[in-house]
């Protein structure tokens, strides 16, 4: 990996620590930093694929009460990096990189979860320090340690992400090629099995009656090898502003009587 290609790659991985708690811009997302690091790295069709499935996994990731969701960023960064390494061997297909970076992308996670804790513990310091300023009327300094308590996060991601640059793209690959048959083809199986577990997570929580049709609709239209993604992301923008324009109509024309409940396709489906 070159020098500018590391740097870059730091770069992002900085992005992502950040955006872990900032949430503004989603770089630690793992389509965009997967994505992100494969455009910088040279390999952006291999970063979009990694990207894709790991997403899938990933929105079913939730902060809920006490229990904090596993960490995307590190994960995101860190198997990109692993694919990446894999692939600049030459000696690894697409396919079994991808698969071992999947793979990684859990125990990242969690580890993940391991440094944001060191680093909210840091930064317990850093809210006293806000808390003299403030009392002092000086807004500067709590804007300042304010913005060290988020690079901090940043500085969590960034600093694995070096380091996983700085290993030699021949051990990965060695290492790689070196798995047996049996052990890279049930990666290639895990993988996907994860990225089902997360996309039925996210079933799960957005699944109502009112949407359960348009589930099996997509299901259908994905079985149609003619569409294509661009084809079947038109479907389903023409199929929600039919859906918002009935039910804007519904309720115009149901409020002054106390007939219909706005949602067509409810009304209708409790009928049955």
């Amino acid at each position: 990996m070159s020098a500018i290609s590391i740097i870059l790659v730091i770069i992002v991985a900085f992005l992502a620590g950040m955006e872990g708690i900032l949430d503004q811009f989603e770089f630690h997302q793992p389509l965009v930093a997967c994505t992100l690091i494969g455009l910088v790295t040279g390999h952006l069709k291999e970063g979009v694929m990694l990207g894709g499935s790991l997403q899938l996994m990933a929105l079913g990731w939730a902060n809920i009460g006490a229990a904090v969701a596993p960490d995307a960023a590190l994960a995101s960064v860190a198997s990109a990096i692993i694919m990446v390494l894999g692939l600049n061997g030459g000696t690894t297909d697409t396919t079994t990189a991808i698969s071992t970076a999947i793979a990684v992308a859990i125990p990242l996670s969690v580890a993940g979860l391991f440094l944001t804790m060191i680093c909210r513990t840091i930064a317990i310091p850093i809210v006293h320090f806000m808390d003299a300023a403030a009392e002092k009327g000086d807004f500067g300094a709590i804007e300042r340690w304010q913005i060290v308590g988020i690079c901090l996060q940043g500085v969590r991601i960034a600093i694995p992400a070096a380091a996983l640059c700085f290993v030699p793209s021949s051990v990965v690959t060695g290492v790689l090629n070196a798995m047996p048959t049996w052990l890279s083809g049930g990666m290639t199986v895990g993988g996907g099995m994860v990225a089902a577990v997360g996309y039925a997570m996210v079933i799960n929580m957005m699944a109502t009656k009112e949407t359960w049709p348009f589930f099996a609709l997509g299901f259908v239209f994905a079985c149609v090898s003619e569409f294509t993604l661009i084809a079947l992301g038109v479907i389903g923008v023409v199929i929600a502003i039919v859906y918002l324009g009935l039910k804007d109509a519904a309720k115009n024309s149901g409020g002054g009587s106390n007939t219909g409940s706005g949602d067509p396709l409810g009304d209708i489906l409790n009928d049955y």
